[in-house]
Parts: C-alpha cells; structure tokens; sequence
C-alpha cells in the first residue's frame, strides 16, 4: 500500500490529510462545546440581571458558602448596597457611545456604610461635554445613598485593548488594583477592600452619570464557527477523495489504429 501510494505520488496528500481532517473535526466538536457552555452563561446572565436585587454582603457571604463557583458565579448578579461616594476621586473609562456619542463610563469609590469596606461603582456613562465634575454638580451625591445594580469581577486587558493610563486619569480596561492604587496616596489604601465593580442602574440627578450600560448581549456565533470547521472537513475530504480517483485512475493508452 504504502508503494503504491509513493507510486501515485499520494503519500505525502495522505500523511497532510490524515492530519488535518481530525484537527478540523475536533475544532467542530470543540465549538458545540463552547456553544454549550455560551448558551449556559446567557442563561445564568438573564436569571441573576433579572432577579430581585439582594443586599451585596448576603450575595458575598453566598458565593463564599454555597456557590460553587465561587465569586465567579456573583457576576452580572443583581444587588443592593448603602454607602457614599468619594466623589473627588473619579475614574474614567472610555467608553464611546453610538447613540450618545463620545464620553466615558464614571468610576468612583463607594465605601459600604456597614462594613466600611470600600468597592468600585461604574456610575454610568457620560457625554466628554459632561465629563467634568462641576458641568454635573447635582450629580455628585454627597452623603449616604443607596446604589442597585449588576456585579462585575475585574476584567483582564485585551490583545489589542490600549494600556491603562494612570496619569492622565483614563482606563480602557476595568483594572480593579490599578484603579484603587490611582485612587488613594500610598499609606492610605482601604484596609477592607471589595474587589469587584457595582454597575449601577438609572441616572444620576440631574441625568449624569447615566447607568445601565452592562452589555448582556455577548456574542454567541459558535454554532456558525463549529459548522464552518465541519464544512471544512467535509470539503477537504470530498477533495481527498476526488485527487485520489484521478491518481489511481489508470491513463488511457493512445489508440494505435489508423
């Protein structure tokens, strides 16, 4: 066999195929997985956004006793939490909007009234019109209140997502400890931090910062992805085989006949 193949010049088409058409149907199969596990988080997204909102330290002493995931399963979880703004130490995420236009997402320092444990609020979007504090006055709630919204773990930076700038106060991605560090002087970072985001809902007085801008429709396009990797199995072995035929295929003699 293995001559006939050198013979019809297919062994090395063979050795190619022979390991390219498992790699391309794992990819397939790898896809359904992910599919599985997408539809899974969208499920899961949907029931914790849309359930009552439960005070924030009952969904952490939750995640810390009986769920199995642990803080993983609080994200996008819908809670409650008392506390007051450090309004002074506001953090801007870019955040350009296609209905608003450009701006950036508020990020501010909230310490919990209960437990004096300080967390990061995302407060909404604002226009760069509004971007500064004082075209926003009313919003800069002094005092006690009261935040509802979805919890969000820290974020990791992206392949082509832009490094955070400190300095120039402006985040391109949700860094928890580098915005608590650009926050507070070195010697007076919180003793008790909560490392998670609060995205809160509604607007503030007087409309800015304006909340509610959680994404909760993530792409889901594996589906498409793991048919196009079946396709490309099935296609690459019609080929195959198609190549095959014609090698093995004995050429036709000249008829001698005259």
């Amino acid at each position: 066999m293995l001559a006939r193949l050198r013979e019809t010049k297919l062994l090395l088409p063979t050795l190619m195929v022979a390991v390219a058409l498992p790699l391309l149907t794992w990819l397939g199969f790898w896809q359904l997985d992910r599919l599985a596990w997408k539809e899974g988080l969208l499920q899961a997204i949907a029931e914790r956004s849309t359930s009552a909102p439960v005070a924030i330290r009952q969904a952490l002493d939750q995640a810390a006793g009986h769920m199995p995931g642990g803080w993983n399963d609080l994200e996008y979880k819908h809670v409650s939490a008392r506390g007051r703004f450090l309004n002074d130490k506001e953090m801007y995420l870019y955040a350009p909007s296609l209905q608003l236009g450009p701006g950036v997402n508020v990020f501010t320092p909230f310490i919990l009234v209960e437990t004096g444990a300080t967390l990061i609020v995302n407060r909404g979007f604002v226009p760069d019109q509004f971007k500064n504090p004082a075209s926003r006055a009313e919003g800069q709630i002094a005092g006690e209140t009261d935040v509802v919204g979805l919890i969000r773990l820290p974020g990791q930076q992206a392949r082509f997502v832009p490094d955070n700038d400190p300095k120039a106060n402006l985040w391109f991605w949700r860094d928890f400890e580098g915005m608590i560090a650009a926050s507070f002087a070195e010697g007076a970072r919180p003793a008790k931090l909560i490392p998670l985001f609060v995205d809160a809902e509604g607007a503030a007085p007087g409309g800015w910062p304006k909340g509610g801008t959680t994404l909760l429709n993530l792409p889901n396009r594996h589906l498409e992805y793991a048919m196009t990797w079946f396709g490309l199995a099935v296609a690459l072995a019609a080929i195959y085989i198609l190549y095959v035929m014609q090698r093995m295929t004995p050429a036709r003699q000249p008829d001698d006949r005259a």
